[in-house]
Order: structure tokens, then C-alpha cells, then sequence
């Protein structure tokens, strides 16, 4: 029997329109809708999309098919999104590092997070976890900390790039504890990974459904969680700021996210058809449990609610960039 994820896939990209109710509030969608992810397939934006973009054609009785665009940190994607025109027929699905960081990591964007797209609804939430090679010694956040505070700017954290959530995370991490790792950022979560596992560094914030599968194998070990709150895909695995007892970390948050958005301009009815899709889609067992498997939680609410921590995460963001002196991109 096919997994939900490769029932959605083959759907996707079979461009099936599959029959489900029509909702009563509107006629639409009357055609295909596309959604724009600003990354490569396969990546955790990616998967989000796909599994969303199957329920919100089985509900809407219109195939939503996803059209990738990576480039520039994610932002091209996102600008086209912008650009496209509001008629719900074009959407973005985009993470914390694209409306949440984005707006503070680079001198000139062409587009505005805030102002520029109308949110829908967050589709999931997910942690970073804090990840460490085998051979390395630290088996706690407070051995962590006490051995990077010995061994000052000998501690190499891998990364994804520069300003990714995984970067950021760990900036977070050292503002906060008082410690210095030296920075190692590569093109991607993949070979980042791969310097952990090899070696090549010690330390990594990776996100959650890219490295749990190396934890559960066992060849990775895993300290903590991110986010303010277990996860449940690992509620054995505590939160940094559970774990840490040598320094006051119980602030710490650094929570990924995916959400849906569309052009700025999207008539409110329509917006409010696929909230409400969602919604409905978040609460069905299978798309939990499938989500919950990749080491994510599921989402849902208001699209001004979802308004609203976007403007937060903003503000959040931009700190953690300042206090770290990240350069502007």
C-alpha cells in the first residue's frame, strides 16, 4: 500500500483532478491552482506543500500543483509569488526563513512579508534539534556548554548557509549561553549533515525532519529540541531550555515554520475557502500522523492569526541577527 506522501506525489505529478465537495461559500476554485515553493523538491518546505496541496485538491475538486522555484535563499520564489496576480489561482507556501528572517537578513528584498501577501493559515510548526557527531563527547546541552566554554572557537557548527533557521538557531544558542562555535556553512542541510556524521563538525541545529532520521539510525546523537516544547514526533528528547541548568536558557525558542500565503489583493473569500480547506485537512488522523512522522507539528487557524506571528517573528528575528552581528546578504 502507497504511503500518503507517495499517493500525493503520484497525484501531483500525474495532475489528476481529483473529485472532492466544492464549497458552498464560492466557486472557487473553477480551474488548476498553482503553489509556488521558493526551494528544491524534497526539502522540508517542499514536503509540507505536497501533502497540502493533495487534501486541498481532494477537498476543492481542483488539482493544485506545485511549481518549484529555488534560488537566492528562497526569495525569487517569494518575489514571484508577490508578483502573481491575486486572483487565488497562484499561492506560496513559505517558511520562517523567507517571511520571517528574510526582512532582516538582506539589504534590498522584492518583495515585502508583510505587506506585499495576504496569509492564510500556518500549515505546521517544527523544531530544530541540536545534533552531535558520535565521537564527540558532549551527551548533554549542559556538557555542550560547559566544553565549548573550555575549548573557546574550537567548536565547528554546521549549517545550511548563512541566515537559514539552522544558522540562526545556533547564533541564538551562543548569544544566550555565553559560548563561541565557529561557523561552517555549506550549500545545504544534506552536506551539512554529512560533515557531522564524517567529522568535519561537531555540532549542528538542523531541522527537525532532516535530521531525526540520522538520530533514530543512531548515526547522529541528539542533545535537545529547539522549540519551547517537545516535540511529538521525539517526546523523549527534551527542549534547550529544559535541559540546560549551567546557564539560564529558559527563554529559548527558535521554532521553524511553513505557511500558506497568497498575492496581496486575493478577494477575502477565497482566502477564506482555503483556510478552511486546511483546516479541515489538519485535523483528518492521516495527515497528523504524516506530519507528526516528519518531525513537524500540525498547524491551522485564522489567516490573522497567522498575520499576527508573522509580524512577531519579524521583530524576533531581526534581533537575534542584530545581537549575533550577522552581515546583511
Amino acid at each position: 500500500m502507497k504511503s500518503l506522501w507517495e499517493r500525493a506525489l503520484v497525484a501531483l505529478c500525474c495532475g489528476l483532478g481529483l473529485a472532492g465537495p466544492a464549497s458552498a461559500q464560492s466557486n472557487y476554485p473553477d480551474r488548476d491552482v498553482v503553489i509556488i515553493v521558493p526551494y528544491s523538491a524534497g526539502g522540508t518546505t517542499d514536503v509540507a506543500a505536497r501533502l497540502i496541496a493533495y487534501q486541498l485538491s481532494k477537498e476543492l475538486g481542483r488539482t493544485f500543483v506545485i511549481d518549484n522555484k529555488p534560488g537566492a535563499g528562497g526569495t525569487l520564489g517569494v518575489t514571484l509569488g508577490a508578483n502573481a496576480k491575486p486572483d487565488g489561482y497562484t499561492l506560496v507556501v513559505s517558511p520562517v526563513g523567507t517571511h520571517g528572517i528574510a526582512p532582516s537578513l538582506y539589504g534590498s528584498l522584492q518583495y515585502d512579508a508583510q505587506n506585499d501577501f495576504e496569509p492564510v493559515v500556518m500549515l505546521q510548526t517544527q523544531p530544530n534539534i541540536v545534533v552531535v557527531n558520535n565521537d564527540f563527547p558532549a551527551k548533554s546541552i549542559d556538557e555542550l556548554i560547559t566544553y565549548a566554554k573550555e575549548h573557546p572557537d574550537e567548536l565547528n557548527v554546521a549549517s545550511a548557509g548563512i541566515g537559514t533557521s539552522i544558522h540562526l538557531a545556533s547564533e541564538m544558542f551562543e548569544t544566550e549561553a555565553g559560548v563561541d562555535f565557529l561557523h561552517i556553512p555549506y550549500p545545504g542541510s544534506a552536506q551539512a549533515v554529512t560533515s557531522l556524521m564524517s567529522g568535519e563538525t561537531q555540532v549542528m541545529f538542523d531541522n527537525m525532519p532532516s535530521a531525526f532520521p540520522h538520530v533514530k539510525s543512531g548515526n547522529l546523537r541528539a542533545l535537545a529540541v529547539t522549540s519551547a516544547t517537545r516535540s511529538p514526533a521525539a517526546p523523549d528528547i527534551p527542549t534547550v531550555a529544559e535541559a540546560a541548568t549551567v546557564v539560564d536558557l529558559k527563554a529559548y525558542d527558535a521554532t521553524g515554520w511553513t505557511a500558506l500565503f497568497a498575492p496581496k489583493g486575493t478577494p477575502a473569500e477565497v482566502v477564506d475557502v482555503l483556510n478552511a480547506a486546511v483546516n479541515r485537512a489538519l485535523k483528518k488522523p492521516e495527515v497528523v500522523e504524516a506530519i507528526i512522522a516528519s518531525g513537524s507539528s500540525p498547524g491551522g487557524g485564522t489567516p490573522q492569526e497567522l498575520g499576527t506571528f508573522v509580524s512577531q517573528e519579524i521583530v524576533k528575528w531581526k534581533d537575534v541577527i542584530e545581537k549575533a552581528g550577522v552581515e546583511k546578504q
